[in-house]
């Protein structure tokens, strides 16, 4: 469908209705939390859950659509019928991150430097970690790649790297390089390809390649297993910019296997993520005018209810609001995160991510950020936002990782800082306005960017960490093995 082109005006703001059916999925899921997620156990009927509340029919309904769509919960009909605890799917949550990062521009550099931060350290997880069953799963890998030598090619080369993330034992680190997998998968299927190239001999260098990581996880050599990863990982970013095609800005280009990862889900979900895709292929042109609701349901060949409930999704992650009265129809709004940040740490809340975890991927990210910063000159206005960010608690650390250029990055410090909050007593003392203690460890590390410092303002950062997750009660990270400034650090930002 063509999008007609209108003087939309700024989409309305969400109606009471809309932001109270939002709080009360949210106490519904704190409540799942705090019951340790029992999957399968009746939270209650609709009229009792109308009563518990306080609510109408149409909020507790709009609630129960938000839960069934972050898979928290589903409503059964009938006697003996209910809202029951779900088990949830990471296919929604990877999805939508995928979805907002290719929205805001993320470019090749952009997703393969996150990939370079965050998959060497899943693969010495692993290594250090390796088992049996692991290796096993590893050779298996290596010989359907010999197999399917025809259809195996470097546009599907991911099924390796995310058997290496969910072996990594750390839940975040396995979502997150699960969302950067997907977003390369996209990018890949885009490539072109050049004369007088011989695939063949690209194809045999990244098996090889594959097989020296294996053995080397196999071997329980962490150091190895990096080093290769991360030459796997550099030649991989060189051969999708060779390759790279010209495409609108803000194209997904969905593939027969992920059309295949529908099973199970209610069609307005579905009718949700193909209006989702439509918008995408015209160019997200925000401000415009999609269709009418007529328009909609010719098109997708849906009943007026299940189109209705599909544009309510597209609402709550912010793609796209239906305007009604003349001249109205479906306005396509720029995507704002917060829904599918909300949502992916409410899965890893109920993954059971370890204090020690969370606040490794948390550093790793932070102290990548830091040296992109203290690489170059800090530009006047970012520097001015950074400053005034100072003794802003999580504020500052969220700036400083959008300072620094990188959307996924950016990101995913939020989904880990969100985390970090829901799994301290409340709000963390760095949360606070005006905390003295944050006030110096910001402007300290600032004033290290600031000189070029990076060793400096890295240490001083992993210090600031280090004081947060002592203030919140949290274990220590598991040692590291620290990035120089240099060399691949300064490759991986």
């Amino acid at each position: 469908m063509t999008a007609t082109v209108a003087d939309a005006g700024t989409p309305r703001s969400a109606p009471s209705s809309d932001r109270r059916a939002v709080q009360v999925a949210r106490r519904i899921e704190d409540e799942i939390l705090a019951r340790g997620w029992p999957v399968g156990e009746v939270l209650g009927s609709e009229a009792e859950l109308r009563e518990r509340f306080g609510v109408s029919r149409s909020v507790l309904r709009e609630a129960v659509r938000l839960l069934e769509h972050h898979q928290v919960a589903r409503m059964r009909r009938g006697p003996n019928g209910g809202l029951f605890v779900a088990a949830p799917d990471i296919g929604p949550v990877t999805r939508a991150l995928v979805v907002y990062l290719e929205f805001v521009g993320t470019s090749v550099d952009d997703l393969m430097r996150a990939r370079l931060l965050l998959e060497p350290l899943s693969v010495r997880l692993a290594a250090a970690a390796v088992t049996e069953e692991l290796r096993g799963r590893l050779r298996e890998v290596l010989a359907i790649e010999r197999e399917r030598w025809d259809e195996w090619d470097l546009r599907t080369d991911d099924d390796l790297h995310v058997i290496l993330s969910r072996s990594s034992g750390n839940a975040a680190l396995r979502l997150l390089i699960e969302v950067l997998v997907r977003l390369t998968a996209r990018y890949a299927r885009a490539s072109q390809s050049i004369p007088g190239e011989d695939p063949d001999a690209e194809k045999a260098g990244a098996h090889q390649r594959n097989i020296r990581i294996v053995e080397a996880v196999s071997a329980g050599d962490a150091k190895a297993a990096d080093a290769v990863m991360a030459e796997q990982l550099e030649w991989s970013t060189q051969w999708m910019k060779d390759h790279q095609a010209r495409r609108p800005a803000g194209q997904l280009l969905l593939g027969p296997a992920e059309a295949r990862r529908s099973g199970g889900r209610k069609l307005a979900e579905l009718v949700a993520d193909r209006i989702h895709d439509d918008i995408a292929a015209d160019g997200w042109r925000v401000g415009s005018v999609f269709g009418s609701e007529a328009d909609l349901l010719g098109c997708y060949g849906v009943s007026r209810s299940v189109l209705r409930e599909a544009v309510r999704l597209l609402e709550h992650h912010s793609v796209a609001r239906m305007r009604r009265g003349a001249g109205g129809g479906l306005v396509v709004q720029a995507p704002d995160p917060t829904a599918s940040i909300h949502t992916t740490a409410l899965y890893l809340d109920r993954e059971g991510i370890g204090p020690a975890d969370l606040r490794e991927v948390r550093e790793a990210i932070e102290l990548a950020c830091v040296q992109a910063l203290a690489g170059g000159p800090v530009p006047p206005g970012t520097a001015d936002r950074l400053r005034a960010a100072v003794g802003h608690g999580d504020a500052f650390h969220r700036e400083l990782a959008s300072a620094a250029g990188n959307p996924v990055l950016a990101v995913f410090l939020r989904i880990v800082t969100e985390l970090w909050t829901r799994q301290g007593a409340g709000d963390p003392p760095s949360a606070c306005l005006g905390d003295e203690e944050d006030r110096q460890a910001h402007g300290s590390i600032l004033e290290a960017v600031g000189a070029g410092d990076c060793g400096l303002a890295q240490q001083l950062m992993r210090r600031h960490l280090q004081v947060l997750a002592d203030e919140a009660g949290r274990a220590p990270a598991r040692p590291a093995v620290d990035q120089p400034c240099s060399a691949r650090s300064s490759a991986a930002m």
